[in-house]
């Protein structure tokens, strides 16, 4: 079998200094690496143009290589001073707003043009949307415990307990958040030292990641905006229960946050896997309620814990008007019809559809059985009628109701990142539906689809990009496909 031929450049594993010099889509810097063999392109995720970074080689093919960002050495002369706490979480908040959104604009329609084959893309361009809030956005934020800590002045790993984020690039060292990150509340981040304080006085450890042993694991909390309520969910293993006092605990939140505190609740999590919520386990209600209210467009929503909800409720407002205003241009195919909803999640859509609608009728499909007995809950609860919601797999819903083909004249499409696996968007084509408004938080495998929906009669007659996460690299995009 011959050997896959290897680049005389960079080898996997790897630590390289670089100048980014370009941006692609998805936050992606691009650097060059120059000598008497020729250039060679180096891919670095969270980076900028500008910025000399250093970087681990995590992939090394013949033509290019994709890296992790370690750190940023020297900064782009295009960043300002911010007087937040950098976190991974947000690599661009020191760039311009301004600028972040030329970024986004100019690469997710390049997408378009090279994946999805729309060579006029640009005529085709409607609006950029911004974030209502540039700062201070996010509904839910999830802090890890850890027993590994980051000396910055050694430059090495320490024994300590922190409570933050993941050190950028490193899956078991914590950073301690010691202050506001500009993107959740900041009274909460504030707090956090606190927080970590009166555990770390409790005695128990943190978890330590590679020995996969431990006591506190993580500290989750929503936000509702509507109320400024916040629920508090404290994840632990069962280890070592007996000797901490939950109702102590959310006592002390009480006294940090007042009556802010919706409620606390404690989730045992006992798997060595590196996640929030275990497959197995139990969560329990310590204090208070279990669920916030937030609003949309006018409807309120229950959350718990566990939804699936937008985070950052206010530009979701945003990206649900623009849905809704591209679904009403033609209300010929929405009053009076039937409305498919796929890959519905809660139901947001299709029950705004619903009220503005005449006579319409909502069938919202998904497959997270969870997600659809909330969306029932919050039909009830905003009194929308004409809404049916079914807990299933998209491709083979389809399958199991024939009766629906050439009787749905707009579909809402808002899959998840992976977007839409080619049978079940065939399956979606064979409906033969006059329209589609495509929702889609990964605008590459949108642009992927665009290719296929084209190839099966669709025009795609508008585009706009709603900002759902600024300061990252993410955009969401909505686009309306025609017959």
């Amino acid at each position: 079998m011959p050997r896959r031929e290897r680049n005389k450049f960079v080898k996997r594993g790897e630590v390289i200094e670089l100048l980014i010099e370009d941006y692609a889509f998805g936050g992606k810097g691009i650097g060059k690496i120059r000598s008497e063999l020729g250039e060679f392109v180096v891919f670095v995720p969270n980076t900028l143009p500008g910025q000399l970074v250093k970087a681990r080689v995590a992939k090394s093919q013949k033509k290019y290589a994709e890296c992790k960002l370690i750190e940023v050495l020297k900064p782009s002369e295009d960043e300002v001073a911010m007087d937040y706490q950098e976190i991974p979480g947000a690599p661009y908040i020191k760039l311009p707003v301004e600028k972040q959104h030329n970024y986004k604009h100019t690469s997710t329609l390049d997408l378009f043009k090279r994946i999805g084959k729309v060579a006029n893309i640009e005529d085709l361009f409607d609006e950029f949307v911004s974030s209502p809030n540039l700062f201070h956005y996010r509904n839910k934020m999830e802090y890890s415990f850890s027993a590994i800590g980051f000396d910055h002045e050694k430059n090495t790993d320490v024994d300590e307990f922190t409570l933050g984020f993941k050190k950028r690039g490193v899956w078991w060292m914590g950073v301690n958040l010691e202050k506001d990150s500009g993107l959740f509340d900041k009274a909460v981040e504030d707090n956090i030292k606190n927080i970590k304080t009166y555990c770390e006085e409790t005695g128990l450890a943190p978890w330590h990641g590679p020995r996969k042993e431990g006591f506190f694991r993580y500290f989750v909390v929503r936000k509702s905006y509507k109320t400024n309520e916040l629920l508090f969910n404290l994840v632990t293993t069962s280890g070592d229960l007996d000797k901490f006092n939950l109702d102590k605990f959310a006592n002390y939140l009480v006294e940090l946050f007042g009556d802010r505190v919706a409620g606390l609740l404690h989730t045992i999590n006992d798997e060595t896997g590196d996640r929030t919520i275990a497959t197995s386990g139990s969560i329990q209600l310590i204090y208070g309620k279990d669920k916030i209210v937030e609003e949309l467009l006018g409807l309120n929503f229950e959350i718990s814990m566990k939804s699936f909800f937008q985070t950052n409720p206010k530009s979701a407002e945003k990206l649900y008007s623009k849905v809704i205003d591209y679904a009403l241009e033609n209300k010929d195919a929405i009053d009076n019809t039937v409305v498919m909803d796929l890959f519905c999640g809660t139901g947001t859509i299709g029950q705004i559809l619903a009220s503005k609608g005449s006579n319409t009728k909502i069938i919202g499909v998904d497959i997270v059985a969870s997600a659809i007995a909330d969306a029932k809950k919050n039909a009830k609860r905003n009194n929308i009628e004409g809404v049916e919601f079914y807990a299933a797999d998209v491709g083979k819903f389809l399958l199991e109701h024939p009766e629906f083909k050439n009787k749905i004249r707009t579909i809402i499409l808002d899959p998840a990142r992976a977007g839409i696996a080619p049978k079940t968007l065939k399956k979606i084509i064979n409906l033969n539906a006059d329209r589609m408004v495509y929702v889609s938080c990964n605008p590459a495998t949108q642009a992927r689809d665009t290719e296929q929906l084209i190839e099966a009669g669709y025009n795609l007659k508008k585009i706009s990009l709603v900002d759902q996460f600024p300061h990252t690299s993410h955009i969401e995009t909505v686009v309306l496909f025609e017959k």
